[in-house]
């Protein structure tokens, strides 16, 4: 899956003169947290919704309300915003987007193709991409078990479930107590949890969590 079968477009960019009040209520009316700042087709900044609230003046302030008014009228988003914007390619693998926002930290990036800003992913993406890989939103049997760490063990599980005339509805693996196993997760359609229970125990090391769940 590329970043680009996932990101949110076509994208809201603001300019870099706009009042910063213009732009809250931008996000507010289209229910986005951050955007692209673009200056003749080019991207120059990225803004959040932290950033325009933060500019705002000080309780603290000894000036009156319509003083503050207008003060906040003469801040542009191009005196908040973030002025090194990390970007990548719409062609990058979605597991790498969201291993450079893990690792600095960011909720959203935005998407070039070339040097054209054609996109924006964000945490809320990737939290929908998570929801399918673990079939979130549908009904059956869900598994997690420790599973050793040897070839062909996976295919063990997937035979004998499949055989029993359970339907996977998602499976993913994740790293386990030690090097020696891995965690399993999956969810099955068309079992009961009898069953599956029965059909993983011989070829698991242990079933940490076995529910009907959800959807």
């Amino acid at each position: 899956m590329l970043v680009k079968e996932r990101m949110s477009h076509p994208v809201i960019t603001v300019q870099p003169d706009l009042p910063i009040m213009e732009a809250l209520n931008l996000m507010k009316r289209e229910k986005i947290r951050r955007t692209p700042v673009v200056d003749k087709g080019k991207l120059i900044g990225i803004i959040s919704d932290k950033d325009l609230l933060n500019a705002s003046p000080s309780d603290a302030t000894s000036l009156s309300v319509w003083e503050i008014n207008y003060l906040l009228s003469q801040i542009t988003v191009k005196e908040v915003m973030t002025k090194n914007v990390l970007t990548i390619d719409e062609d990058t693998p979605i597991e790498e987007a969201a291993r450079i926002m893990a690792d600095n930290k960011i909720g959203g990036i935005p998407v070039m193709r070339g040097d054209r800003v054609v996109g924006l992913i964000t945490e809320t993406d990737l939290f929908k991409i998570f929801l399918e890989l673990m079939g979130a939103r549908e009904y059956g049997v869900r598994v997690t078990a420790l599973v050793p760490e040897v070839p062909g063990e996976l295919a063990l599980i997937t035979d004998a479930i499949s055989k029993a005339g359970g339907n996977f509805l998602s499976f993913t693996q994740f790293a386990g107590e030690d090097p020696s196993n891995r965690e399993i997760t999956f969810k099955v359609a068309g079992l009961d949890e009898n069953v599956v229970r029965e059909k993983v125990t011989p070829h698991v090391e242990r079933i940490i969590d076995l529910r009907m769940c959800c959807n």
